[in-house]
């Protein structure tokens, strides 16, 4: 998508609810509900991040359970349910900016698990930024800009429609039980498996014999299928669409059916490896053979230690490559916003009486909270480093690009929406550049890592705050809402979900381990920001396997250039590409029968010549069954990992233990009944309230 707006211009908007009229905004029903929902939504992104490597937006859903509940109390207005909104999406996202860095704290070896106290400054006072540095950007992204922000206007549609007498929370919790039966199911009663996988091998093992051992591994070639049977995929699939899902399958096709069969044949079975980030935690390095590690392995599992130990550090370069490829892209964005929220400071006291519709909050207090962020984030890093200096430039750092990138992810926020802004590409640069900054001032390579990772940390919690905030803002200018009230709501859903996802986090760790090998918790992104830092500082890393995944993005890019110059309805987003080399395979091929479902429901719609009426009917009610299945997956992920961490046991509440985990066919049944009502439900026609007036 090209970052050039619009041709329609900057236009006076026509509210909902008009400036002159006043609705009771902030009211203590609006309060809890909104931090409760904000804690509910936090969690299940936070799962799903883990699991999938993205977020979702949490506005839709959000909007559609607030109107549940207070139609339900007879009670609420659109106003209401926009400031519930606000603060349940600010709490999904502050999730997007934790899992995407901290993590990465535990795959070094730092953390054994996540500090209280730490988590909560990082995540709390990293997402109370992203707001303060973007109240600013309001008027100039939202009235003079004339960008689309596509998730505030669909929810703004979806107030309307509820305050018009419209629904839709019945799909969202049928779907909601579906995915929450479905992870019980595999996960937690162990009834099934949850990861179908076959393999065989392709030319048959010539063994191999592993140098100064004595022990044999097959040399041979492996072929391998697997499919995750997660409803919460499917519906990540059917949101990011066909186009995007595509790319993801086709880096997963790369690695596991081109790279580790060449790899397999051709490559060395003594190469010597390096154990991933055993240096930082230990201070030696542990190195072993890879023929060591192949010994006895079937092809499942030859296919499993490729990837783990070669193949995926393709998609370590090509994460690195696009990141860096997205904030080149952004140049012009990234310069627009500054000079915007320049401006806008500058106008901050401007005279004059101000509707209820454009009040922001006070810029005087929107330096003071500044101030109060940044003060203890100055401590947190003085006692990470044991160096005020130090630390000082860590902040200083962190404020700089806290606020460039806030402003570039508000204006991205706007152009592709929040759930497709490229803020692991900003914090991936972030982290970068605090790296080889900390290392030529000295920083040892126990504490470099650690502190780069950390001002990323509170980077990327303040530039997906960023967005989100503009994304809600936008979505309040169109029902009327007053902006200092969201932008307090916003506050509020950080603080409250700061304060609980450092707990939350623990809980999943405690039960699947971060990082393990076949835990569904792979956190792609913390792990590459864990990659970096560590690499700027050990090195270590195969720099020619992450150099060949660069080098496959550099030709991915040059791919989508030539598609977009042709104006071609297909792309070839490079992150999504180099995630999906990254990932196990079982866990992308959900992804794409997720996007093949959008493909389908386009297709009908498409052939029946839908009206645009019908189309967003149909928009609306597939992004809430969506939102149901990975919802009620997450939340289940949750629940079950209680028992599990608490009796240190994966078969806590299996009433069978293992004796029928390895059943194939439930999970693939679950897959089938899933994309079929995906695809059915998006289609159902709902009944449309009359038009107001």
């Amino acid at each position: 998508m090209s970052d050039v707006p619009s041709a329609r211009g900057p236009g006076k908007v026509e509210p909902y609810i008009p400036a002159s009229q006043s609705l009771p905004e902030l009211t203590v029903g609006v309060i809890i509900l909104g931090s409760l929902l904000a804690v509910i939504l936090a969690a299940a992104n936070a799962y799903l991040g883990m699991v999938a490597g993205m977020t979702v937006s949490a506005s839709v859903p959000a909007a559609v359970i607030s109107m549940a509940v207070f139609r339900l109390l007879r009670t609420g207005n659109i106003l209401q349910n926009n400031a519930v909104q606000t603060a349940a999406a600010s709490g999904a996202s502050i999730a997007s900016g934790v899992i995407f860095t901290l993590p990465a704290l535990i795959l070094i070896g730092h953390w054994n698990g996540f500090p209280y106290w730490q988590t909560v400054l990082i995540s709390g006072f990293g997402g109370v930024l992203g707001v303060l540095f973007t109240i600013p950007l309001r008027r100039a992204l939202i009235i003079d800009q004339p960008l689309q922000f596509p998730e505030g206007v669909a929810t703004a549609e979806v107030l309307k429609v509820g305050a018009e007498g419209g629904g839709g929370v019945g799909l969202l919790v049928l779907a909601g039980l579906i995915g929450a039966i479905g992870k019980i199911g595999s996960t937690g009663l162990k009834f099934w498996a949850e990861i179908v996988e076959v393999g065989a091998w392709i030319t048959g093992g010539t063994a191999a014999k592993v140098a100064g051992t004595g022990a044999v591994a097959n040399g041979g070639v492996p072929f391998y299928f697997g499919i995750n049977a997660s409803p919460a995929l499917l519906s990540v699939g059917y949101i990011v669409g066909f186009n995007v899902a595509a790319v993801i399958f086709s880096g997963a096709v790369l690695n596991r059916w081109v790279a580790v069969p060449l790899f397999a044949e051709f490559g060395d079975p003594t190469a010597i490896l390096t154990e991933k980030y055993a240096a930082l935690a230990t201070g030696v390095q542990v190195q072993l053979n890879l023929g060591e590690v192949l010994v006895g392995a079937d092809p499942v599992g030859t296919v499993s230690l490729y990837h783990k130990y070669v193949t995926r550090y393709l998609g370590v370069g090509g994460m690195l490559i696009g990141g860096l490829w997205s904030l080149f892209k952004l140049r012009a964005s990234l310069i627009g916003g500054v000079t915007a929220g320049l401006e806008a400071y500058k106008r901050g006291k401007a005279g004059g009486e101000v509707p209820r519709t454009e009040r922001d909050m006070p810029m005087n207090i929107i330096l003071i909270l500044i101030a109060a962020s940044v003060i203890p984030l100055f401590f947190l890093f003085w006692h990470f480093t044991n160096s005020p200096g130090i630390g000082a430039v860590m902040a200083v750092v962190m404020v700089i690009a806290g606020f460039l990138f806030a402003a570039v992810s508000s204006y991205m926020a706007g152009l592709v929406g929040s759930s497709n802004n490229p803020v692991s590409g900003i914090t991936i640069s972030t982290i970068l550049v605090s790296a080889l900054l900390l290392l030529a001032l000295g920083v040892d390579s126990q504490a470099g890592p650690v502190a780069a990772i950390l001002i990323g940390g509170v980077v990327c919690c303040a530039a997906a705050i960023g967005g989100d905030n503009l994304q809600d803002l936008k979505c309040g200018q169109l029902v009327g809402s007053t902006p200092w009230k969201q932008q307090v709501m916003q506050i509020l859903g950080v603080v409250v979900a700061a304060l609980v996802i450092g707990p939350v986090l623990d809980l999943l760790h405690d039960a699947y381990v971060i990082g393990g090998d076949k835990s569904p918790l792979q956190v792609p992104q913390a792990n590459l920001m864990g990659t970096v830092a560590k690499g700027v500082f050990l090195g270590g890393l195969p720099w020619n396997i992450i150099g060949v995944g660069a080098g496959i993005a550099a030709v991915v890019i040059a791919i989508d250039a030539m598609l977009q110059k042709r104006k071609s309805k297909v792309r070839i987003p490079v992150m999504a590409f180099a995630v999906g080399v990254y990932l196990p395979f079982d866990l992308n091929v959900p992804i794409f029968l997720g996007g093949v479902v959008a493909w389908l429901v386009s297709r009908s719609l498409d052939r029946a010549q839908a009206s645009p009426a019908r189309r967003n009917e149909v928009e609306r009610n597939g992004f809430l069954v969506a939102a149901g299945f990975i919802t009620g997956e997450s939340l289940m992920g949750i629940a079950i990992a209680v028992p599990v961490a608490v009796q240190e046991s994966a078969y806590a509440i299996a009433p069978f233990g293992d004796k029928y985990e390895h059943l194939k066919f439930p999970g693939l049944i679950l897959v089938g009944i899933v994309f079929y009502l995906l695809y059915r439900w998006a289609l159902k026609a709902t009944p449309m309230p009359p038009p107001k007036g």
